[in-house]
């Protein structure tokens, strides 16, 4: 790809080095911190809640994670579409992170309420709050994601901005994996279902504050041109157009299979192959700060390694060390332990390095189409991260009800080896998957920053004029 100046339209996404203040770095963080004590929720304890305590079928929480996401389909991009044009003195995305503290906490506690319903009326509350809830995570988290593409327009500062998020989700993650088995259990007592409803009230209650903080300390740097036109059908052709995001879709979407499969089936994997259901907590905990780990070295290995190639050897090894987690046996807890935080370490830098080429796509539209729609690209990344939840748990789903999986019941033979698999060659297979992928990303250094310099001419040509 041969990066040419093009006069088409002009923004305020020139490539400068705004030095962001470490008070900035964190504040954006808490955004993520705050997302973490839903989403880690979600990805750790949804299915299993599902199952063994509302008292649903593998297959028809599979079924329901599946059919929710098509109203993803249509949501993730219309939210975006809708804070690309929204103003306000605070800016296009920041204010979301106001209006969207009341609809998510509400959201939290209703999807894990159990009610007092037949098993029909059960399934159709599950329906429906596990869809208000999506569509409350989507309403905040959509204007988040972009507002990383307007904070700065440096590529090296996107990366570090997003390792700062990252570090804040994965600590979040941590917080949120640990906690809520002791929360769940303090909170409740004997009273299983109480303490997720009071577990969820509490963390909406924190998320809010986090929210809130992250509201305060950011700044909206990058805008549209003055003169751009915003029909969402041209938003939507530009978002085809864009051979890079559209891999990279596929890529993000393919990863998060990966993590999910590995994130939901850990509870599973404990409770059932393992026999160490006292371990769950720590676990995961151990998971989320090797992730963390991770996501905290990506700036510096972003120094000695271009994106795209980096993320190809970290995928490499999760595909590696996943094929080998299938061979631990169930006794040998040090072992596993060693694989999950070296697949942590692993999966940490992704997450940073996904989102920042979120960002850097959002700057190939701009230059190829002269137009810039940060939000609608950024919409891009919570549907492929849900969309690729939804598939690995109907995947989950479905093969644990196919291999007779029945909750809180010692299981089969052959439903002991689907956890198992679940947890370690299926999601090896995905890892693989992703380096063909990786391979046809289009967008390595040199190609940024020429894409840069033309849009930084741009921008000065527009001040002069």
């Amino acid at each position: 790809m041969t990066i040419q100046t093009n006069t088409v339209g002009t923004s305020s996404s020139s490539k400068t080095n705004e030095h962001l203040s470490l008070k900035e770095k964190c504040g954006y963080a808490m955004g993520d911190v705050a997302s973490n004590f839903y989403w880690r929720v979600f990805d750790v304890f949804l299915f299993i809640f599902y199952t063994d305590v509302f008292g649903l079928s593998p297959a028809a929480v599979g079924t329901m994670m599946l059919v929710t996401r098509l109203i993803d389909a249509f949501s993730d991009p219309l939210m975006g579409a809708l804070a690309d044009r929204t103003q306000t003195r605070f800016g296009k995305f920041r204010p979301y992170l106001i209006w969207g503290i009341l609809p998510i906490a509400a959201a939290g506690v209703l999807t894990f309420t159990v009610p007092d319903l037949n098993d029909s009326g059960k399934l159709i509350w599950a329906y429906a709050t596990y869809i208000f809830m999506m569509l409350a995570y989507t309403f905040i988290n959509v204007p988040y994601g972009a507002l990383l593409g307007v904070i700065t327009g440096d590529t090296q500062s996107r990366t570090t901005l997003t390792s700062f998020r990252f570090i804040g989700a994965f600590s979040g993650g941590t917080l949120v994996a640990y906690l809520t088995p002791e929360l769940v259990s303090w909170l409740g007592g004997d009273n299983v279902e109480l303490g997720w409803q009071l577990t969820m009230g509490l963390y909406g209650i924190v998320a809010a504050l986090l929210f809130s903080l992250s509201f305060f300390t950011t700044k909206e740097r990058i805008s549209p041109a003055a003169n751009q036109s915003t029909p969402i059908k041209q938003d939507i052709k530009d978002l085809f157009n864009n051979r890079p995001w559209i891999i990279l879709f596929s890529l993000a979407l393919i990863i998060m299979m990966t993590i999910s499969l590995r994130g939901s089936t850990g509870t599973f994997y404990f409770k059932y192959y393992v026999g160490r259901k006292d371990l769950i907590g720590s676990f995961a905990m151990v998971y989320m700060l090797s992730l963390a780990t991770g996501a905290a070295l990506t700036p510096l290995l972003t120094r000695y390694m271009d994106k795209r190639n980096l993320l190809f050897v970290l995928m490499s090894l999760v595909t590696i060390f996943s094929a080998l987690f299938y061979f631990v046996p169930s006794d040998n807890i040090p072992l596993i332990f060693a694989l999950q935080i070296a697949i942590g370490l692993c999966l940490g830098p992704k997450s940073p390095l996904v989102f920042s080429m979120y960002a850097d796509t959002a700057d190939f539209s701009e230059w190829k189409n002269g137009r810039r729609a940060t939000a609608m690209i950024f919409s891009a990344a919570s549907f492929a991260q849900k969309l690729g939840g939804a598939l690995a748990g109907a995947m989950i789903g479905y093969l644990l009800s196919s291999m007779g999986y029945v909750a809180n019941q010692t299981q089969s033979a052959s439903s002991e080896q689907s956890i198992v698999l679940l947890m370690t060659a299926i999601p090896a297979l995905f890892a693989l998957l992703s380096l063909f992928i990786i391979r046809l990303y289009p967008l390595n250094d040199s190609k940024l920053n020429e894409l840069q310099d033309v849009l930084s001419a741009r921008s000065a040509k527009a001040k002069t004029s």
